[in-house]
């Protein structure tokens, strides 16, 4: 294993940065760039190495890949089974969070993993391993009711992978065709009330996004349900089509549909986000909260209680794993945020390091804001370990005063708003003086 880390991983890794450099100079000279595949190196793909090509996503006739069906196949028995194992009962309703960039990482696991929660299965052209169709499996092979699946795609998935919301659309028409009984095929019984079994979900065309950053940002919101409500009127689009329908090419059709959204939501029991690799995590992106907690606000607006959110870890392709959201924050919490390497390392990237700090706070809290599910403990030990540590705060101070007054700034709008209960009061007085003093280095500049 060491040599073969030595001869084969470690040259094409350490050539990425050469190879970065003399790609840009390249294209900004006009000349061409070589073409490769793009994915995550993480996930077995050490032919990606080195990078500073010019990347091209994967062939969209092949999605889901085999192996992003079984891998997904897995995550959702394991997700059945640890749902059974707490809550007593069958999941029959599901939210799912799809993203683009994730798809092209992983071959499709995410469209895999709702297939298998619904009973329904790929089917492959043999020479081609291209999916040519979609076939129900029986419920006495399945053993289970089906799941409801509700998809929120990304606009990025919207627009590079309208062949997989064909086969998703004909997946559902399949099921919701099934004369089986509602409490075996939930989807069924609500396509037979409404007429129609569309499960996927989007922003407006040409629109991206699910509407909570700008609230986030501005301060403009109240409580939760408002959060939920700026999601619904993002998320209202509901994407329809048929990948062998000759009439329109297969081309996907897009229908104000809030309503439908709206009754959806109103029946989750669980919403759903998975990661295929761990080069970054929860808190390094507002797409995260965006998304998962969007879904979550607007089901909590919608049902007065809020589902139960689970976060799918499929770094490890042989060994998927799921939990709950509050054990994830629990662990990049500790992991990074906390960390003191992690700390160290920001501090020797001077204005960035202090942007990614404060731009993980802010996603914490907005994180918070949208679901409930981070420990009171979180924002006390940010506290203690970035702003009252005497280098982290010199740090920031010299190398990034807006972002100390935004961090401390952030950590008391969480007190006010009730995320942050408990809080110490002269830690809190300790705040609003930073506040001040911030202040005062940002007129210096």
């Amino acid at each position: 294993a060491l040599q073969h880390l030595r001869q084969a991983l470690l040259p094409p890794l350490l050539a990425c940065g050469e190879a970065e450099r003399q790609a840009l100079l390249t294209g900004l000279a006009g000349g061409r760039i070589a073409a490769g595949p793009s994915g995550a190196p993480t996930r077995g793909r050490p032919d990606l190495l080195p990078t500073g090509r010019n990347f091209y996503s994967v062939d969209l006739r092949g999605l889901p890949t085999e192996a992003a069906w079984d891998l997904g196949r897995r995550s959702a028995e394991l997700l059945l089974q640890l749902h059974l194992q707490e809550e007593g009962d069958d999941l029959r309703t599901l939210a799912l969070s799809v993203w683009g960039t994730a798809t092209m990482r992983n071959g499709g696991e995410d469209i895999g993993q709702a297939l298998a929660l619904m009973g329904v299965r790929p089917v492959w052209d043999g020479p081609t391993r291209r999916l040519v169709d979609v076939e129900v499996i029986p419920l006495r092979l399945l053993g289970r009711p089906r799941v409801d699946v509700t998809l929120r795609i990304s606009g990025l998935f919207r627009d590079a992978f309208p062949q997989l919301v064909g086969w998703f659309n004909r997946a559902t028409r399949l099921v919701a065709a099934l004369p089986e009984d509602p409490d075996d095929n939930p989807l069924a019984a609500s396509a037979r009330l409404e007429g129609h079994g569309g499960r996927i979900y989007g922003s407006a065309p040409g629109a991206y996004g699910a509407g909570l950053q700008g609230l986030i940002d501005s301060g403009h919101w109240e409580e939760r349900s408002d959060l939920g409500e700026a999601f619904l009127n993002w998320s209202a689009w509901r994407y329809d089509g048929d990948p062998g329908d000759g009439a329109n090419g297969g081309a996907i059709a897009a229908t104000a549909d809030r309503g439908g959204l709206e009754r959806r939501l109103a029946q989750v029991q669980v919403v759903l986000h998975n990661q295929d690799n761990r080069e970054h995590d929860l808190l390094d992106s507002d797409d995260y909260y965006q998304f998962q907690g969007g879904l979550s606000a607007a089901a909590e607006r919608l049902q007065g209680q809020a589902p139960a959110l689970w976060f799918g870890d499929h770094s490890r392709s042989e060994r998927p794993r799921l939990h709950r959201l509050e054990r994830e924050f629990d662990k990049v919490l500790r992991s990074r945020l906390l960390n003191p390497r992690w700390i160290v390392a920001m501090q020797e990237h001077g204005y960035k390091g202090g942007f990614e700090m404060a731009a993980s706070l802010d996603y914490l809290f907005a994180y918070d804001a949208s679901t409930g599910r981070v420990p009171d403990w979180g924002y006390g030990a940010i506290s203690a370990a970035w702003l009252e540590d005497g280098a982290v705060r010199d740090f920031l101070s010299r190398s990034n005063p807006w972002a100390l007054r935004d961090m401390a700034e952030r950590l008391l709008e969480a007190h006010h708003r009730g995320l942050w209960e408990g809080a110490d009061p002269q830690r809190l007085e300790g705040l609003r003086a930073l506040v001040l003093e911030s202040e005062g280095l940002v007129e210096q500049r």
